[in-house]
């Protein structure tokens, strides 16, 4: 069974915002690698089909196939790359407290994908004040 990681996004408020950014600080073809201190012990089960899901203000949105894990570096200066898919997948809003760093998120904790021919194009800000309101 596949095991997954959340993350909170800083620096983004939406998903657009993230592609912005990742527009702007990658080159055509880079793969997207997230980084991070620390490599978690349970990396090869994250490969196997797990995802990153990507918190925003406190509400996960989206998230993003693991491809790879790795550590690069060595002793104090050791970090961790996450080799992530392409492609973002809007999965159903779900709000979840601040926390440091990444935490690994349950397969049956995790949101359901959103359809979204079901639900058509919600522009960012009408599907923020929806949830605000506890109406989605």
């Amino acid at each position: 069974m596949a095991l997954h990681m959340i993350k909170l996004v800083v620096g983004a408020d939406t998903i657009d915002d993230l592609l912005a950014w990742r527009l702007a600080h990658s080159k055509p073809g880079e793969p997207w690698i997230l980084r991070t201190r620390m490599t978690p012990k349970r990396g090869p089960e994250m490969v196997d089909g797990g995802s990153i899901y990507r918190v925003f203000k406190g509400v996960i949105l989206c998230r993003q196939r693991i491809l790879a894990v790795t550590t690069v570096g060595e002793g104090a200066a050791a970090r961790c790359e996450i080799t992530l898919d392409d492609t973002i997948v809007r999965v159903a809003p779900t709000p979840r407290r601040a926390f440091q760093g990444w935490r690994y998120l349950d397969p049956k904790d995790a949101p359901a994908d959103l359809d979204e021919a079901a639900f058509g194009e919600v522009p960012e800000d009408l599907a923020r004040q929806l949830r605000e309101v506890g109406a989605w």
